[in-house]
């Protein structure tokens, strides 16, 4: 399974050691730019040429800053079902301040303790 990852310069060269392509992103236009490239919607956005279908991840991690940054276009993602999956993850400076982690995510949609 290919995976893409979205972030800060630090986390994007962490997960290269391990195989995983990446992109930079410190603003919205770049976070924009590569989410559009990575999820076919580049010819949409004006910038770098789309990654061919077949070549596409199967899974893009985004850092919780970059979500934030892209939050409707993420939310317009995720209700619309289509690959890749988007992961959100912490990124260098630790959780964003007033956003739900996944285990929290959990719980309030549950009801119980994991």
């Amino acid at each position: 399974m290919k995976y893409f990852v979205i972030g800060e310069r630090e986390l994007v060269l962490a997960f290269g050691l391990v195989g995983v392509e990446g992109a930079v992103a410190v603003n919205r236009t770049e976070a924009l730019d590569a989410f559009n490239r990575v999820t076919g919607q580049a010819s949409l956005g004006g910038g770098a040429a789309s990654i061919p279908s077949e070549q596409r991840p199967k899974v893009l991690i985004l850092t919780e800053e970059v979500s934030v940054l892209l939050e409707e276009e993420v939310l317009k993602w995720q209700k619309d079902g289509q690959y890749p999956l988007i992961v959100e993850i912490p990124g260098m400076q630790g959780h964003v301040a007033g956003k739900k982690s996944l285990t929290d995510a959990i719980r309030e949609a549950i009801g119980i303790q994991v």
